[in-house]
């Protein structure tokens, strides 16, 4: 086990990696405060091991792992005008280690290697918390967006230029 003292590295997964059903756990766990707190509901209780291995083909799923267990992860998605950051997750048990801003820069590291200029991320407007923290990172928000049969906005889109 990990006592802090060991850096936690993030690891790519494959579509047949072991840990996609860990990281598939680790997001239901995390992404739990939201029931009933967003509307609609999270795209989250869609995703299956199957969607997440289909994604690894397409974009980046990316892990930080304690033994055998997903304590951190994120899943990139390059898009023509910025990469999009996805299901970023850390465990409860893990919050407060840095894990989400060592999973950001990852985000702007892999942008820079695509030669992207930003990286985007959706939050639904409930959850200021997170909005704060994404500004805490260097996130401004830059569109509001409607989920289809909603006439006010449900989602902000959050970008950080590089």
């Amino acid at each position: 086990m990990n006592t802090g003292a060991e850096p936690l590295i993030p690891r790519r997964l494959g579509p047949d990696d072991a840990a996609l059903p860990a990281v598939l756990a680790l997001i239901r766990t995390t992404f739990a405060y939201m029931e009933g707190r967003i509307d609609p509901p999270s795209s989250m209780h869609r995703l299956t091991v199957e969607e997440l291995s289909r994604q690894a083909e397409t974009s980046e799923i990316w892990a930080i792992e304690e033994g055998a267990r997903a304590v951190a992860c994120v899943v990139l998605t390059p898009r023509p005008e910025a990469l999009y950051l996805g299901k970023l997750a850390v465990a409860n048990t893990h919050r407060g280690r840095g894990l989400a801003r060592q999973l950001v820069a990852l985000a702007e590291d892999r942008a820079r290697a695509r030669a992207l200029p930003a990286v985007e991320l959706q939050s639904r407007v409930e959850l200021t918390e997170n909005h704060s923290a994404f500004a805490a990172l260097g996130f401004q928000v830059v569109a509001e967006t409607a989920h289809p049969g909603f006439d006010h906005p449900t989602s902000l889109t959050f970008a950080k230029s590089l």
